[in-house]
């Protein structure tokens, strides 16, 4: 067997055992049909604050100072700034001390606080004390070079955990072959996650006066297990003795703080002001409609009172749809309100009403509804309903693969 085969044969079984595995990035509390889609009348209401490591890891070192010193002081400061000028804004910190927080915990506090975008602020560093500027990192495809070194450095911090074997399956941060896994990633909130990112570059490169390096697609497993935007933001190079000593300052800090916070209201104003479409909420006729946890559904001409024994989707069968919406207030289904698709379907989940399209007992037909669906609406995506409730899409892919 060629080398080239041995490769495509580690990447084919690599494959199935992430499918199998049940996307091991994302945590317990979340699955892959949770995301919401862009809200009907979408607000940011709740972000979380990620200080990179701190405690016992220490992140990357200066001659002078350490990454979970700096990266502390300029989260606490960015919160401070939001808590203060957007007062209807609920920030929520991973730590607020120097304590170690394991990176799986970090996005279940985000995940638990059904935040609406996570920031984490963390320090670079080199082997050379020449590179200096700022980046910012969402979630993708890792790449070879600088860029896959930030990724090894931040993912590495899980050797710190214990049992970190068993809650990573196994994934391997030094290991070029454990990021192939990236490839076969779905990230819902990519487009979201990159605007804000391009905001916080621009602040940082117009406002702030900081060498611009971009925004990069990085194989990182914070951004891997929270179920919203998330940006990983890399202020400054802590091995550049000058971008070291900027960074110590107040002054330094309260610039890259600022920076970040006029990028956050910016994406603010952006996704509550400027929505693709709007609708004007309903009160729903049941009683008892919003109060529960378990999924309902109901037609496009059905009032949430008649849904109970009314549904179509009330089988054994996994059946694929392509949600376009969720609002946390009902809206009516009518096709007026939905660029004239028919037949919305409306699940009730929690405390989100989620609005779906096309009905497919096959994954692939559901797919290439998205597709279409997708020239109205950008952000649809496939979710997976059985007996009423979601399911998640990796467990159902592999159980309709059987």
């Amino acid at each position: 067997m060629t080398a080239v085969n041995v490769l495509s044969t580690y990447i084919k079984r690599l494959i199935v055992l992430f499918l199998i595995s049940g996307i091991f990035f994302l945590s317990a509390e979340v699955s892959a049909s949770d995301p919401p889609a862009d809200d009907v009348k979408r607000s940011i209401r709740t972000v979380v604050i990620d200080a990179g490591h701190g405690g016992k890891d220490p992140g990357a070192l200066g001659r002078q100072t350490r990454e979970k010193d700096l990266a502390l002081s300029i989260a606490l400061k960015t919160g401070a700034l939001i808590e203060e000028n957007i007062p209807d804004v609920n920030v929520v910190y991973t730590r607020k001390t120097d304590v170690f927080v394991e990176l799986y915990e970090r996005a279940n506090i985000a995940n638990k606080a059904e935040a609406d975008l996570f920031i984490s602020v963390h320090v670079n560093a080199n082997t050379s004390a020449s590179p200096l500027g700022t980046s910012s990192h969402v979630l993708g495809l890792h790449r070879t070079g600088e860029h896959f070194d930030v990724a090894v450095r931040e993912n590495s911090v899980i050797l710190l955990e214990d049992d970190h074997e068993t809650r990573y399956q196994g994934f391997d941060p030094t290991s070029l072959e454990s990021y192939i896994i990236f490839s076969v990633m779905q990230n819902t909130y990519l487009k979201q996650s990159i605007e804000f990112a391009s905001y916080v570059q621009d602040q940082f490169r117009d406002r702030s006066k900081r060498k611009d390096r971009g925004v990069v697609q990085q194989g990182l497993l914070v951004l891997a297990r929270t179920s919203m935007p998330g940006v990983l933001i890399e202020t400054g190079f802590i091995s550049n003795p000058q971008e070291e000593q900027f960074l110590m300052t107040d002054h330094g800090q309260d610039l890259i703080a600022s920076a970040i916070y006029r990028a956050f209201k910016q994406y603010k104003y952006r996704i509550e002001e400027n929505s693709k479409f709007t609708l004007e909420p309903v009160i729903a006729e049941s009683p008892d409609a919003g109060s529960g946890a378990e999924a309902r559904m109901t037609g496009n001409t059905e009032k949430v009172s008649s849904v109970e024994n009314s549904s179509p989707l009330e089988d054994d069968r996994i059946i694929f749809l392509v949600q376009i919406a969720s609002a946390k207030n009902r809206i009516e289904p009518e096709p007026s309100g939905f660029k004239g698709y028919e037949n919305i379907t409306v699940i009730e989940h929690g405390k989100w009403y989620k609005y779906a399209v096309g009905e497919n007992l096959s994954y692939h037909e559901a797919l290439k509804k998205c597709t279409q669906v997708k020239n109205d609406f950008p952000d649809a995506f496939v979710i997976a309903v059985r007996n009423n409730e979601l399911v998640p899409l990796s467990e159902a892919i592999v159980e309709i693969n059987k």
